[in-house]
């Protein structure tokens, strides 16, 4: 299922595993997971995405069904549910079928995601799953980092969107080697343009590098942020966080 919202402004998607990391340090079910996605859907978030893993060391199976019963409440907004397909994953899209599933090339214990996918290498065992995906109605995002070359492979293995991998870049900036950085992510959004293929990113983007990302990157259909905005409002409160992100959205696109 596609959800609605317009291509000319790169939506807002977030991720809520670190809430349910705090949560899982007590026995309590405080911080709620759904409390938080919902205080971010209110506040103007277009989206709510999860990475479940095997360990359930934040995410766990209640939170993916629970999330998608409250996104129901609210049809103009998007479920992403993202992992490895190879572990847990298509149990749980099988089970819920979120608007959109971004496969991410993780192993099991792995501390947070850190490459894309390869291609050809990749390529054989992923058609499957992505068909499957289709079938199921749910659009396919594979992350990927910022190759250009790859963009086409990822398009002929079936591929709606690319997340790509933004760390490089996070990294770099307020550095010297940021424009470096910036321009891989150029010319590989340039490449999935020329092919029709989506662009979405993630992977410590903030309040502070989103902004030039943005303005940069063309056609960015979706960030998924968590990390970095689960942090700011533990100081600012989820509402207030969220408004902030959106505007440095709205900022990028103004200077357009």
């Amino acid at each position: 299922m596609a959800a609605p919202h317009p291509v000319s402004r790169t939506a807002l998607s977030v991720n809520v595993n670190k809430v349910a990391l705090l949560r899982n340090t007590r026995h309590l079910g405080i911080p709620s997971v759904v409390r938080a996605a919902r205080l971010c859907l209110e506040a103007g978030a277009q989206g709510i995405t999860v990475h479940p893993r095997p360990d359930e060391r934040h995410i766990r199976s209640h939170d993916v069904s629970e999330l998608a019963a409250l996104l129901k409440e609210w049809p103009d907004r998007e479920f992403n549910i993202e992992g490895n397909p190879f572990h847990n994953l298509m149990d749980f899209v099988r089970q819920v079928r979120p608007h959109q599933c971004t496969l991410v090339p993780d192993s099991e214990g792995q501390f947070t995601s850190d490459h894309g996918w390869s291609f050809p290498d990749d390529a054989q065992r992923l058609k499957p799953i992505i068909d499957e995906l289709h079938a199921l109605g749910v659009r396919v995002s594979l992350f990927m980092d910022p190759v250009p070359e790859a963009m086409a492979a990822a398009r002929a293995v079936g591929a709606d969107r690319v997340e790509f991998y933004t760390e490089t870049y996070a990294r770099a900036w307020g550095t010297p080697a940021k424009n470096e950085a910036l321009s891989r992510f150029i010319e590989a959004g340039r490449a999935a343009a020329a092919i029709n293929l989506g662009v979405n990113a993630g992977h410590d983007l903030s309040r502070d590098n989103l902004t030039e990302f943005l303005r940069a990157v063309p056609g960015v259909q979706e960030v998924s942020i968590g990390h970095a905005l689960i942090a700011d409002a533990l100081e600012l409160g989820y509402t207030a966080t969220v408004k902030d992100y959106l505007r440095c959205i709205d900022e990028a696109f103004a200077s357009a």
